[in-house]
């Protein structure tokens, strides 16, 4: 059988979610808080509403039950699809055309998710096929924390703006101000101030590490936007930014802290690993 005969034959049709079907909603992605984390925190912030959520929560049902998830907005990500699920995800997504920037999340359904979608959609500008997904459940027991890492005051946001469009542009691969200037990009990193999720050690007028909290639910915090000033690499400082942000995570916001690392940024796994984080899934992100 052909991709396009694949694709147009799943065994039933994906929905868009509502409020009725909240409580199944999250009692899905309570499954796997870990993985789960970047949807469950808007879910748990904004429920349903497309306008507050960001986009459409699709819903695939076997045996009248939820059984699988997508939210469709400026990212793809598929929830605890099954093989049905992704086939019926993948239509849904075809018919209406490429909206998103990324598809992500756990490794098989998303690139099964693209294989269905490559010979329709754009090429993808980059595949990433092996991102470990690691967690953490208590502050380091083997790096001290480095507390000139600290949240962010409002008042500094204009010096931690440049570190964030650095970091944004070296883990991409194309800016977050090229589209709109960067009003939104920076709305968002302002949200995260405000929020006190923001961590900075700042010197001089100067950013030498950072990293933001970007997912909060109940059960668990994810960590992302983790960079070092190309001027003070190779001198092992994430690693004493990170405890110290583990620190902040686990006594504000969560009780298990999180975060996904390309496979291919060793550095970055080993400091991790050096913090105390253990591997626990895997993620794969396609980019347009």
């Amino acid at each position: 059988m052909n991709v396009v005969s694949r694709l147009l034959s799943p065994a039933a049709s994906a929905r868009v979610l509502d409020h009725s079907d909240l409580d199944e909603v999250l009692e899905l992605l309570a499954r796997d808080p870990i993985d789960n984390a970047f949807i469950g925190s808007r879910v748990e912030a904004a429920g349903l509403d497309p306008w507050q959520l960001g986009g459409e929560m699709w819903g695939y049902a076997a045996n009248g039950r939820l059984t699988s998830l997508c939210f469709s907005g400026a990212n793809l990500v598929p929830i605890n699809a099954t093989p049905d699920a992704v086939r019926a995800f993948a239509d849904r997504a075809r018919k209406q055309g490429r909206r998103c920037s990324s598809i992500v999340g756990p490794r098989e359904p998303t690139l099964d998710l693209w294989s269905y979608l490559a010979p329709h959609w754009d090429q993808a500008r980059e595949v990433r096929p092996n991102q470990p997904v690691m967690a953490l459940r208590e502050p380091s027991a083997t790096v001290a924390p480095d507390f000139r890492v600290r949240p962010v005051h409002p008042a500094q946001l204009d010096v931690l703006m440049p570190a964030c469009i650095a970091m944004f542009t070296e883990e991409v691969g194309v800016s977050p101000v090229a589209a709109d200037g960067g009003r939104m990009y920076r709305q968002r990193v302002a949200e995260l101030v405000n929020a006190g999720r923001a961590f900075a050690w700042i010197d001089g007028g100067e950013v030498v590490f950072k990293a933001e909290i970007g997912a909060v639910t109940r059960a668990v915090c994810q960590i992302q936007g983790v960079w070092v000033n190309p001027k003070f690499r190779g001198r092992r400082i994430s690693e004493g930014g990170m405890a110290a942000v583990v620190e902040y995570a686990l006594r504000d916001f969560a009780p298990v802290v999180s975060l996904y690392v390309n496979d291919f940024n060793a550095p970055a796994r080993a400091a991790y690993l050096r913090v105390g984080f253990h591997e626990v899934s895997e993620f794969a992100s396609v980019l347009f």
